[in-house]
Order: C-alpha cells, then structure tokens, then sequence
C-alpha cells in the first residue's frame, strides 16, 4: 500500500511517521518549495505526548520543549479564577509540553527525511485535483509559485492535511465556501525574558472579548535561568468587517500599535504583561477562522485529517495534539482493516464526532468559559473567587472538557496504545 499525504504541517509529518511505523509505504506532497522553520508556540496535551514519544520522539521533545506543569485562569484584572495541575503532576503517565511551533516541526521532518527517505518528501507540489476508483488515487499537481502543472502522482489512499484552505476538503465538499470568521483577531510574539511564577506555567487572562494567553517555550532558555515565551492576544468587539485578506498565514508581521493600547494595563504582580508585547520585536497577526462541523470526511480512499478535518477556535490547546492523535487512530485502521475503504470508515467513525463536538464547545470557549463567567459575575474583580464562581462548577467545567476532547487523565491512562500490534507467532 502506498499513501500520499498532502500537506508537510504537523498533522502531515505525524501522518507520515504513523504509517512508516504501522508499516505502509508513504509519501509527503507539500505545497511550499521548502520546509522552514517558524517560531510561535504550541501546546501538547498528554494525549498528544503519549503519541510522539511511542512513535520514538520522547527524546528530542524532552530535550527541547517546556514540560507544563500549571494551567492557570486569570481575569483581566491579573486575578487567579482557576488553576490545576498538568502533565505529571496531574496525575498522567505522560508530561504536557510547551514547544515552538518550528522546533516541532523540525523534529517531526527530521524524523520522517530519516525514517521513510528525504525523496519522499515532495514539496513545490500544490495539490489542485485528484480521481480516484476501486483500486486506487491520482493526484494532480502543480508548482504554486508559476503555476505549472506537475506530473500526476499516484496511490492506494490520499490524506488531505492540507490545513484549513484544504484543496482537498474543497473538492470532496465544493459547496462549503469559505471558513468561518469568528470576529475575533489575534496577534502572537515570542520574547526572552523572566520567567513569570514558577517557569512552567500555562496562564490564561481576560475574557472573550478581550484575552491573552502566555506560556514558556524552551528548555534551552530555562537551563540558562530565563524563559523563551510565546505570548497571544485575542480581541473581538472593534473589528465589525471581516479581514480584507483571505487566507490565514503564520508570518503576517504587523505593528503593535493595533492591538496594545488595549492591554496598556495588564502588568501585574506575577507578570508583566503589557511590557513584553512592548519589547517584542516581531509580532504577527491573523484573524481566527474555523469551520462549522463537517458531516463526512472520508470518501472511498480519500479523508481528511487535522485542520483539514475539524479547524477551530484556538481555544483549550487542542488543533496540533488532535491532529496527531488523528494520524495515530489513522494509520493503526489503515494497518489492520480488510480494505482501505473501511480503514478509513473506521477512521472517521472513531475520530469524526468527537472533532466536531469539540469544534462546537470552542466556539463557546471551552474550558476558557471560566473567565467568562467571571467577567459576567464580577467584572470588576473579586475578592474571593468562590463568591462568584463555586469551585465544584469550575472543577466540573475543567473535567468535562477533558472528557470530550479525549485527554481525562484517567481515560488516557488506561487506553490500549494506538500502535500496531506485532504479529502473533
């Protein structure tokens, strides 16, 4: 069997290192003529963690990345609304890390070039069609940058993880139009500085209107006594227009002046907020799309994985650690259903309402709803968090979340392991 993956993103590289390890021949097409690095952060969730590390990358992440050991929930006023232990110290088998996004993707292509071959990884490959019939798909190409089509390129299986402009989603579903505006536009930076409370904490600040996020990134810096952090904020009610520009992209550079008037304030006694943006030299911007759940993914011998599958808000740390957790479930149905038809049934069956389930409770801010009621309950702040939120509610809202996206701890321990079982003697 031979499966071609579109699309060299997170999702992609987990994809192809999956089927290498479940034994199935594979191929990477990337639209970019080079793989480059980019530097803002991302989050791992345990259940994500648990996927690299069997797939053999424990290593190279523990040697890079932030183990998380603190979430926090903060009100726009600096003050603690909710906070829990993370990784191992709450209690899971396998850490949360904190890593830049292009430290990752480093790791994840270095280990496929090594693992399934460098030449079979294709980029300046756009994919633009493809056909397909009971025994197999061809996908057609072209080079992005002067348009020119490329030999056609043939499979057993196409995976779409070509993102949330997915060519492939667009001609399994061309009705679809374009994503979703949330009316919401972030702006993300990474800045060396002082490690804020106790350098492994994940923070969360304000409300949906008005919100930032701020976590460590590297494990170089923190041996060196500082703290390479990645810094996010988010704001809703002065853009009334979509975005002129249409397709979301990770190096948008843009001029603080847009945004920082807005969180001027936000320097309190356990961060100095306002004065990393301020010192931050390159800061980029892009609004926040995603898509209304899909009723289908796979068609035959093509489907859909991460962003391609279930884009969504960037709430609760979920877009990179469930487009592993796809590739995993994936590649173990590919390895062990009768046809390539039910693999992917099975895929979809497994992975398909649950993504959509947590697509919609983003839209609704997911766990982040704790600052939310916060805000609604006591905008001016608080004295006592429990006089305006009972811990047994924000407890049960922490859990839940949890629980749908796939990452209870008690859950993720006991689950069998996504990878292929070895052949009985």
């Amino acid at each position: 069997m031979i499966v071609m993956v579109i699309g060299g993103g997170i999702g992609g590289l987990t994809a192809a290192l999956s089927l290498h390890a479940a034994g199935i021949d594979v191929r990477v097409y990337e639209s970019v003529a080079d793989i480059r690095r980019f530097g803002v952060g991302i989050n791992l969730q345990p259940n994500a963690v648990r996927e690299l590390i069997e797939l053999g990358l424990g290593g190279a992440l523990a040697a890079t990345a932030i183990e998380t050991a603190e979430l926090g929930y903060y009100n726009r006023h600096g003050q603690l609304i909710w906070s829990e232990p993370r990784g191992l110290a709450a209690g899971y088998a396998w850490p949360q890390y904190s890593i830049d996004r292009g430290d990752l993707q480093m790791i994840l292509l270095d280990a496929v070039k090594q693992w399934i071959g460098a030449a079979n990884v294709i980029t300046g490959h756009h994919l633009v069609s493809f056909e397909q019939d009971g025994r197999g798909v061809t996908a057609r190409f072209i080079d992005r940058r002067g348009g020119q089509p490329l030999p056609p390129q043939t499979g057993d299986v196409l995976i779409g993880c070509d993102g949330l402009h997915s060519a492939t989603r667009a001609q399994l579903h061309p009705k679809e139009g374009a994503p979703v505006w949330s009316g919401r536009i972030q702006w993300r930076g990474v800045i060396e500085a002082e490690p804020f409370l106790d350098g492994h904490t994940h923070a969360t600040m304000g409300f949906s209107g008005q919100r930032a996020v701020v976590y460590p990134i590297s494990k170089t810096a923190a041996d060196r006594g500082r703290s390479r952090i990645n810094w996010v904020t988010t704001l809703a009610d002065q853009f009334g227009e979509r975005p002129t520009w249409d397709r979301v992209t990770w190096d948008r550079g843009v001029c603080k002046d847009r945004f920082i008037h807005r969180f001027k304030d936000w320097n309190f006694d356990w961060i100095r907020f306002a004065d990393l943006i301020s010192r931050t030299d390159d800061i980029y911007e892009y609004p926040v799309y995603d898509r209304d759940p899909s009723p289908r993914w796979s068609f035959g011998r093509v489907t859909l994985l991460g962003d391609a599958a279930h884009p969504m808000w960037a709430i609760g740390a979920q877009a990179g650690s469930q487009a592993i957790v796809d590739a995993r479930v994936l590649a173990l149905a590919l390895a062990t259903a009768p046809t390539p038809e039910r693999a992917l049934e099975q895929y979809e069956a497994q992975r398909r309402p649950a993504m959509n389930a947590v697509t919609l409770q983003n839209r609704k801010f997911g766990p982040a709803i704790v600052m939310e009621l916060a805000e609604q309950r006591a905008p001016n702040g608080f004295k006592h968090v429990e006089d305006v939120i009972p811990h047994r509610e924000l407890a049960d809202i922490a859990r839940a979340y949890k629980v749908a996206a796939g990452f209870d701890p008690e859950e993720l321990n006991s689950r069998s392991s996504l990878s292929v079982p070895p052949p009985t003697a």
